[in-house]
């Protein structure tokens, strides 16, 4: 379960919303309050007023996957392979427990020729899927994409959303910009100016929004 009461931050104002879903899609315009809410439910920000528990307890309590819109600026270390074994290395477990987990990741994602590859060479994408096997690789709880889709092209994109599929996260958060890849979450939550649209299942959001550019194009094409 997720659990927002009475939160105040920035521009975010949400006063109650309670999601029990695991694959939650958080949309909406630009500057309407996407990054600032996940930032919060990840621990990287205090809100300054109300409360958020994931799985009942605070985000500083939960171990959470994080993967940021620009990988440049979230990813320290200049060798893959130690950019996805340092969650597992930083919790202290055995080398060949980490190695390991590493090659698993890298495995379900798709990039085990990538873990001895230089960090500033590889692609965009490609730092994208580190990331992603970065977040994976200690089984968080609950893992956090913001926009982690938005600069990718197709084929990289569907393999993220692939690798998301399989993770064993209790909770999914994705703000993406793709309402395709919305349209698959069992639960959509659309914001504007800091607040909560509308939120439920893909069908209730999507129809509400039938008539603005935040409909699923694939929808349109069925329609």
């Amino acid at each position: 379960m997720i659990r927002i009461v009475n939160l105040r931050h920035r521009i975010v104002d949400i006063p109650d919303l309670a999601v029990d879903a695991r694959h939650v899609a958080v949309i909406g315009p630009n500057g309407s309050g996407k990054t600032t809410l996940l930032s919060i439910c990840s621990g990287i920000e205090e809100p300054r007023r109300g409360t958020v528990r994931l799985l009942g307890r605070a985000p500083a309590a939960v171990k959470i996957g994080w993967v940021g819109e620009f990988p440049d600026r979230t990813l320290l270390f200049s060798r893959a392979y130690d950019e996805i074994a340092s969650s597992p290395r930083f919790r202290h477990r055995p080398c060949l427990e980490t190695d390991e987990r590493v090659r698993a990741a890298a495995g379900t994602i798709g990039i085990p020729h990538l873990l001895d590859a230089k960090v500033s060479a590889l692609s965009g994408g490609e730092k994208a899927l580190v990331a992603l096997a970065a977040a994976v690789v200690d089984d968080p709880e609950v893992l956090i994409l913001d926009e982690a889709d938005s600069h990718l092209d197709g084929g990289t994109a569907a393999r993220i959303q692939a690798a998301v599929k399989k993770s064993t996260a209790a909770h999914v958060l994705w703000c993406t910009q793709s309402m395709d890849t919305a349209a698959e979450a069992d639960y959509v939550v659309f914001m504007a100016g800091g607040a909560v649209r509308h939120h439920g299942t893909p069908e209730e959001v999507f129809t509400s929004l039938e008539e603005t550019c935040f409909y699923p194009t694939m929808w349109r094409i069925r329609r």
